[in-house]
């Protein structure tokens, strides 16, 4: 295939929800020990009610309320692009689960103080704390798999050029936030997991998917780095980065 041709099929692919399935022999990525899924259908389990934050198509909630054994009385979440909106609605249906459409990033929930015994967020844009922690009855807790600093730095630094690096900062940056909306910190942990593309088109689908990880990302802006990947693909028969994450779990006095 040619340069554009690649670009054109990854283009080509839509971006609605969090269905990684098209990646399949195209790209792989690792998975943090820890097991997100499975930790939070564990918490789901025991409590009457939860609030996914940033909830995506509703796919992974999804799935641990599936793991829950038993589910709670209240299911809610939030989401803030309608393509989305309307997939998280039909995937969490079955669980009695209502997705509230949000505008854009917004960070104030809208529910009342107290309300929930769990929230929860995986990869959200960027997880309102100091809401969740109005939201959370006292004793209640927090479960969030973040996307860390310089998750795939070598990715984007290959197309950007080099970026202010705080990587090392980073947890204790995260510590403090926690700490200072009033949460006692249960668990930080932080893990590198590897992520390999094998073509591409698979580079440009995660790059308009992951909109984070190139914020000002444009194939005309880019066509230039973009075919210099393909080379280094060509030449090493992948690309290689790894992505950052970190489990917060906290808990309200």
């Amino acid at each position: 295939m040619t340069l554009d041709e690649e670009i054109a099929e990854g283009l080509a692919v839509p971006t609605d929800g969090w269905d990684f399935s098209w990646f399949a022999g195209r790209a792989t990525e690792e998975r943090p020990g820890w097991g997100y899924v499975r930790l939070c259908g564990e918490r789901l389990g025991q409590v009457d009610s939860v609030l996914d934050v940033d909830t995506g198509g509703g796919e992974v909630f999804a799935e641990a309320l599936g793991l829950a054994g038993r589910v709670p009385g209240t299911v809610r979440a939030t989401e803030g692009w309608a393509p989305n909106h309307a997939l998280a609605s039909a995937a969490l249906e079955p669980f009695g689960g209502v997705v509230t459409l949000v505008e854009g990033s917004a960070t104030a929930l809208p529910f009342d103080d107290s309300t929930f015994g769990l929230v929860t967020g995986r990869h959200p844009v960027s997880f309102p704390y100091a809401e969740a922690a109005r939201v959370l009855a006292p004793g209640g807790t927090v479960l969030v798999q973040e996307v860390g600093a310089g998750s795939n730095r070598a990715l984007y630094e290959f197309l950007m050029g080099p970026q202010e690096n705080r990587d090392a900062e980073y947890l204790d940056d995260v510590r403090a936030q926690v700490g200072a909306v009033g949460f006692d910190v249960v668990r930080l942990q932080d893990a590198l997991t590897r992520v390999e593309f094998f073509d591409l088109a698979a580079v440009v689908h995660f790059l308009r998917k992951v909109l984070w990880t190139v914020p000002d990302f444009t194939v005309e802006k880019y066509r230039d780095r973009l075919g210099a990947l393909r080379e280094h693909i060509a030449e090493h028969g992948s690309f290689v980065c790894h992505s950052r994450r970190t489990l917060v779990e906290a808990r309200k006095p």
